[in-house]
């Protein structure tokens, strides 16, 4: 079966090294002349299914936790497996008690132990949890890795205008933001970010620090950078940063570790994410497409599940081969 995949973000990319690993002819298409210019490049990469439980469904804790393998397995050696530290300050202590009722797979830290994991956190909070099973790996490098294993492969991108003028027996489109209004009960929710550069702190792996209005996050990257995000917006504007939202990242960057005062803002940049009404992506079918869509804020989380449900679908629809008579 030949399968023409359009979208080059995190669902896209996914789905296609999927169907690939199965032995389908697969086309990538993007309108835009690279991969990940869309939410998918300003995504933090968490690959924390526990830490999420405490706001989503039950499915984002049961299909994520299969992730950080299936990119394991995809890129070796990009998974960091560090866990997710929960932070919160003195007066907002109780948000530590909520985000624990609300989820499993913890262990309470008190400042020793907080130390002893962060030492440039070491003396700033009395008590933390620890998501010892949870991941995150650097999104950009991640869509740039699966495109480059794809390309080796030989598989065909189309970028920009580019057709391919052979005929195809499915679609799967993963385009995103682009189907709002297209797709019924599919909205957009923006979210925006900071990357902040330092040396003057060292971190291992995110730090969420919990606050009853702006609660962040914090992912190291490389070269003394650091993810900040991220805002969720209700809207489908996909502007620059907005000044509060900036304030809002700033304060709270700045409330985990006064280096980060100093540090230079190097990026901003904010996207649209896809999402339905209950926050969990879709597989539907209409007609010869099968859509991939709603991701939220989970899609490095729970593209690996969906590329493995529409591998599945895909799997059922191919000819088999003809069994000779005995």
């Amino acid at each position: 079966m030949r399968i023409l995949v359009k979208g080059a973000g995190v669902a896209g990319l996914t789905v296609a090294w999927q169907l690939f690993r199965h032995g389908f002819d697969v086309t990538v298409q993007e309108k835009a002349g690279a991969v990940g210019t869309g939410a998918s490049g300003f995504a933090g990469g968490m690959l924390a299914p526990w830490c999420e439980r405490e706001n989503a469904e039950e499915p984002v804790l049961s299909l994520g936790r299969m992730a950080a393998d299936w990119w394991e397995a995809a890129l070796p050696g990009q998974v960091q497996r560090g866990g997710t530290l929960v932070v919160a300050g003195g007066r907002d202590t109780g948000e530590l008690d909520r985000f624990a009722s609300r989820t499993t797979g913890w262990e309470w830290l008190d400042e020793a132990a907080i130390g002893a994991l962060e030492p440039d956190l070491a003396g700033r909070f009395r008590k933390a949890l620890f998501f010892r099973a949870e991941a995150h790996l650097d999104p950009r490098r991640a869509l740039s890795g699966l495109t480059a294993a794809l390309e080796e492969a030989r598989m065909r991108f189309l970028f920009g205008d580019s057709k391919d003028k052979g005929a195809f027996d499915r679609i799967v489109d993963c385009t995103g933001a682009a189907r709002i209004g297209q797709l019924p009960d599919l909205r957009g929710v923006r979210g925006e970010m900071l990357y902040l550069e330092t040396g003057e702190i060292n971190l291992s792996r995110p730090v969420r620090l919990l606050h009853p209005r702006h609660p962040i996050y914090i992912v190291p990257r490389e070269k003394n950078r650091f993810m900040v995000g991220a805002t969720m917006i209700e809207t489908d504007d996909a502007g620059p940063v907005t000044a509060r939202s900036m304030m809002e990242l700033l304060n709270a960057a700045y409330a985990l570790h006064p280096a980060f005062g100093e540090a230079r803002v190097a990026e901003t940049g904010a996207g649209i994410r896809p999402a339905y009404p209950d926050n969990l992506p879709r597989v539907t079918a209409l007609g010869e497409t099968i859509h991939v869509n709603g991701f939220y804020r989970h899609g490095f989380l729970l593209a690996p599940a969906m590329a493995g449900e529409v591998a599945r679908r895909l799997l059922a629809e191919a000819p088999q081969p003809e069994r000779l008579a005995s």
